[in-house]
């Protein structure tokens, strides 16, 4: 069971919205959809729901045309489970009455069984006759879940599933997620504006900017190779600085990296562990600040001929802010990419 979108294309009157967005989940592949407010998308979702009528493009579902210029399955019919970030449970039903709206299809006992089974997989046995309001927000996106879970949709999409979720308790959801979509093998697209969501979710990630995707790879992928700053920026703890090429190398307002790079000029991106701060008396950098990040400490450090210009790197032990210091690059852990366009 596939789940495919090819050359998608809306708009809002002539406001365009959506340009060109080809977009495929394999059976039990996890795609996040990645990328800033406003950038489109949460459209996408809808088009592949059924919940905006679409205008160019198609979308299918195992072969079979879901939605095209002249085509469109209503939602309830088409077999895709959604899940929205504000839970849309319905709140005078306990939590097995929630799971076991849209189940009419199926005995009591068959429903009852469904009900428990789902509620029990996302780890709320004992809660079935709580109210929404009874509930935590992580309890509560666990109830959505297990009744989207509970139809058996050939296809789940999920939008933004932990933007509503205390900060402490959506890494461990995330796991919960990844492994309960797993289970079941269904192909799933997931939006996001988190990073970090996207990496630890995503078998593959499709990076998003104004109604188009820039790129679409696999984690892994994007940090050996990544094509675009935001690629590359998209693991946390990566930072860009500007440089330019000489002889040497290539230079960055906080030192020279010991490459060759692919351009006369543009952004350096370095990957989290690609920087490393030491002392140096007479060194060009400013220590502004030092602090334990375990399991070393990380310095912000400032140069000399370029104020304002903040960089983070790693050192085994603290710097003294004040003092002064020298950045070695690694460059295995350094990309190039030319001068980048709005998009990056």
């Amino acid at each position: 069971m596939t789940l495919d979108l090819s050359d998608i294309r809306f708009g809002y009157g002539r406001t365009p919205v959506i340009d060109g967005v080809t977009l495929g989940a394999a059976p039990g592949e996890i795609v996040c959809l990645y990328g800033p407010s406003g950038c489109g998308k949460s459209t996408v979702l809808r088009i592949a729901a059924g919940l905006e009528r679409l205008r160019e493009g198609t979308v299918r579902l195992d072969g079979a045309v879901l939605s095209s210029a002249s085509v469109h399955v209503p939602p309830e019919k088409r077999g895709i489970g959604l899940v929205f970030q504000d839970f849309v449970l319905f709140q005078h039903m306990t939590a097995a009455e929630n799971v076991a709206f849209g189940l009419d299809h199926l005995s009591a006992r068959a429903r009852r069984d469904r009900v428990a089974a789902e509620l029990a997989a996302v780890g709320l046995s004992g809660l079935e006759q709580r109210r929404p309001q009874e509930l935590s927000g992580g309890q509560q996106q666990r109830v959505a879940l297990a009744r989207a879970f509970a139809r058996d949709p050939k296809a789940l999409l999920l939008d933004e599933p932990f933007a509503s979720i205390d900060a402490s308790l959506r890494r461990r959801l995330r796991a919960d997620l990844r492994r309960m979509l797993k289970e079941r093998g269904r192909p799933a697209i997931v939006v996001t504006h988190d990073a970090e969501e996207a990496v630890e979710l995503g078998d593959r990630i499709a990076i998003m900017r104004r109604g188009r995707i820039i790129e679409d790879r696999s984690p892994e992928s994007l940090w050996r190779e990544a094509k675009t700053p935001a690629g590359a920026l998209l693991f946390s703890g990566a930072q860009r600085a500007a440089f330019t090429a000489n002889g040497a190398g290539a230079l960055t307002p906080f030192g020279p990296i010991d490459v060759k790079s692919a351009a006369s000029s543009g952004l350096a991106v370095i990957l989290p562990g690609g920087a490393a701060a030491e002392a140096a008396e007479a060194g060009p950098l400013r220590v502004a600040d030092c602090r334990f990040a375990g399991p070393d400490w990380q310095v912000s450090l400032e140069p000399l001929e370029h104020p304002g210009l903040f960089l983070r790197a790693q050192s085994s032990r603290p710097l003294s802010p004040g003092s002064r210091a020298a950045i070695r690059f690694d460059p295995d852990r350094v990309r190039f990419f030319e001068s980048p366009g709005p998009d990056d």
